[in-house]
């Protein structure tokens, strides 16, 4: 009798888990085939929330965000700002005539622009981490242990690197309690968490920045197919178009593209360019990828030429 309850009671546990636990709700979906990327750059979180601990949140966010941006496999991620200042002390410490010349020598004029931006503001970090083994305090706030849970409330927004105009914006809430996105940072990796946490369950408000970063990743990706994708042709020899986006950028083999030349409609009063007027001359379609440039054939259409813009058929 006693076995028969207890498996009963376990049955019912196991219909009455909550969706969350088994579902796959916090999974980044992988790209779809054919995804063209964007180049995008991460800068500092601004630390709003006034929470000071033994590890930076806004630092934290950009590490975590930059990871799973880039595991997301959506984007080009670039370096943040302090990576990219790092590489162009090294190509102006190459310039300099100080270092050995050769061809792994860092050039001036061979960094990836990016053309889109990603920045927030951590606006609240509530911790009710209570007294249950694992944690650690000091100045007055505890961070960690194995009661309690964390709250961190994030705005994120998405900029166009070309204009400086404002994309997109949200507002996320992360909490410790929800099932995580796998980036697996935590105490260390965000910048100097230590003592006796127990491993990655118990840093309750690491666990509530990964929760934030993921859900501003999604954000991020639903955001894409209202944002132009385009590159130019940079070379026209007989029947051979290549185009100035390759591999890297998500260019297959058999992708299409139109060809044409765009005007753009700037505003007298203030410089800006407030639209474009693309005039179609044809379409090609791609025959060899490399990384950084594609080889194409011309389908339909004629008089082609460098510089033009291309923009693919699909979107």
């Amino acid at each position: 009798m006693r076995r028969s309850i207890l498996a009963g009671l376990c049955l019912a546990f196991v219909i009455i888990m909550p969706a969350s636990w088994v579902s796959a709700e916090n999974t980044i979906p992988a790209p779809p085939a054919g995804n063209l990327r964007y180049s995008i750059s991460v800068t500092k979180f601004k630390n709003e929330a006034g929470w000071h601990g033994r590890w930076n949140v806004g630092d934290g966010m950009q590490t975590v965000m930059t990871n799973l941006l880039h595991e997301s496999g959506w984007f080009i991620v670039l370096g943040d700002g302090d990576m990219r200042k790092e590489a162009m002390k090294e190509q102006d410490l190459a310039a300099s005539g100080r270092t050995a010349q050769g061809k792994k020598t860092a050039k001036i004029g061979r960094m990836t622009p990016a053309q889109l931006l990603v920045r927030g503001s951590i606006t609240h970090v509530q911790d009710d981490t209570g007294s249950g083994g694992g944690g650690i305090s000091f100045q007055g706030f505890s961070i960690g242990g194995s009661a309690g849970k964390a709250e961190m409330n994030v705005t994120i927004y998405l900029v166009d690197s070309e204009t400086g105009q404002v994309k997109a914006s949200t507002d996320v809430i992360g909490t410790s309690g929800k099932r995580g996105f796998t980036v697996g940072y935590h105490g260390g990796a965000l910048g100097g968490l230590g003592g006796n946490l127990g491993g990655q369950e118990k840093d309750n408000v690491g666990k509530a920045l990964e929760d934030a970063v993921g859900q501003a990743v999604l954000f991020l990706i639903k955001q894409l197919d209202s944002i132009p994708w385009e590159g130019s042709v940079v070379m026209v020899k007989g029947d051979k178009i290549i185009i100035n986006r390759g591999s890297r950028e998500g260019v297959t083999v058999g992708r299409q593209f139109k060809v044409g030349s765009v005007e753009e409609l700037v505003d007298p009063d203030t410089g800006e360019v407030l639209d474009s007027e693309m005039t179609e001359v044809g379409t090609i379609k791609v025959t060899k990828a490399k990384e950084k440039i594609s080889y194409c054939t011309s389908v339909a259409g004629s008089g082609m030429a460098k510089g033009m813009a291309i923009f693919p058929m699909d979107r």
